[in-house]
């Protein structure tokens, strides 16, 4: 009986219809909080984007080299928690290492396997890790 009152006053369209306004709303709603998201990630600096999409991350900042013995210098690396994590599970470190030993490991072997590649004596000492703490949680590794 419903469906015929329905019928012969058009609501069955009607509903056809408002259930074609509501999918049309959720999508646009959908595509807005999309774009949102989009323009923030954009905003965002590289580390700041793999940090909030929950990826490992890791970057030179600066190379620095000793202008009187070119083969002493370092690197300044920077990286995200998700990129320890990461190395962790590499084995690379454990829980209590400290983060800068952890990158510390992962780059004197990412050095030995470019030596190793160019044919290079990769039993040669490898120096000796220095931290210094900087401001804004920051560290220097020498």
């Amino acid at each position: 009986m419903k469906k015929i009152i329905d019928k012969i006053f058009g609501l069955e369209k009607l509903k056809a219809e408002k259930e074609l306004l509501q999918e049309a709303r959720d999508k646009a709603v959908a595509e807005t909080v999309r774009a949102q998201k989009e323009a923030e990630l954009a905003k965002m600096t590289p580390k700041e984007r793999a940090t909030a999409r929950e990826e490992p991350y890791v970057a030179v900042l600066d190379t620095h080299v000793n202008k009187e013995n070119v083969r002493n210098g370092f690197f300044e690396l920077d990286w995200n928690e998700y990129f320890i994590v990461q190395l962790r599970q590499a084995g690379y470190g454990y829980e209590g290492d400290k983060e800068e030993e952890i990158v510390d490991r992962w780059f004197r072997d990412l050095a030995r396997n470019v030596l190793a590649e160019e044919g290079q004596d990769v039993s040669r000492g490898a120096g000796y890790i220095n931290v210094n703490k900087l401001a804004d949680g920051k560290a220097e590794v020498k």
